[in-house]
């Protein structure tokens, strides 16, 4: 136990029991206990492998490299559709945790060994996303601001076509278009 850590399991919270059975749970397979993200994080040689993280609906426990997992038992969950690493194992109550703790602790194994192994999620490339309608208009209209974007990095890249593609209106779509042209302009991501 990391006593960096101490202070998101004491804190008061709706998951309190859930989280410190997570963390027993986790810290019997031999993982190293770290403060991340404002969460417990728990590595292998420096890599991380698992943490766990709470939301209003439920508490999980988030597989950094999730999607190369078997996930024989069907319990890995992709956050959303744009998640492309990560997979979580959600919990409703802490019994749920009990009766998985054999099924969790396999998962954490394997997914220390997928870190061992030094396997790598096959990322989406940013060519691959979608272009919105709405923004190749304005790119085939505007030169400077095809050049403009085609300069950003492949991740501010990305950043703009999910932001784009996130509404489901075309007139909404069309609003952010036009709202973050004068950043693409500049050369800045979504959120510089």
């Amino acid at each position: 136990m990391n006593p960096k850590v101490d202070f998101f399991f004491n804190k008061p919270s709706q998951w309190q029991e859930e989280y410190r059975q997570l963390r027993t749970l986790i810290l019997e397979c031999g993982l190293t206990e770290e403060l991340k993200w404002g969460v417990p994080c728990y590595t292998i040689h420096g890599s991380n492998v698992v943490l766990i993280h709470g939301f209003k609906e439920y508490c999980a426990l988030l597989f950094h490299k999730g999607a190369l997992l078997s996930d024989a038992e069907g319990l890995l969950i992709q956050q959303t559709k744009n998640v492309q690493a990560a997979r979580q194992v959600r919990f409703a109550n802490l019994q749920e945790i009990v009766e998985l703790k054999a099924t969790l602790k396999a998962y954490i194994f394997e997914a220390t060994e997928v870190e061992k192994a030094g396997l790598k999620v096959e990322l989406k490339k940013t060519k691959e996303y979608a272009i919105p309608e709405e923004f190749q208009v304005k790119l085939d209209a505007n030169p400077a601001l095809k050049t403009a974007f085609e300069a950003l990095t492949p991740g501010r890249q990305r950043g703009y076509l999910l932001q784009f593609s996130a509404a489901k209106q075309a007139k909404t779509r069309e609003a952010r278009v036009e709202k973050y042209i004068p950043k693409i302009l500049c050369g800045k991501g979504l959120t510089d």
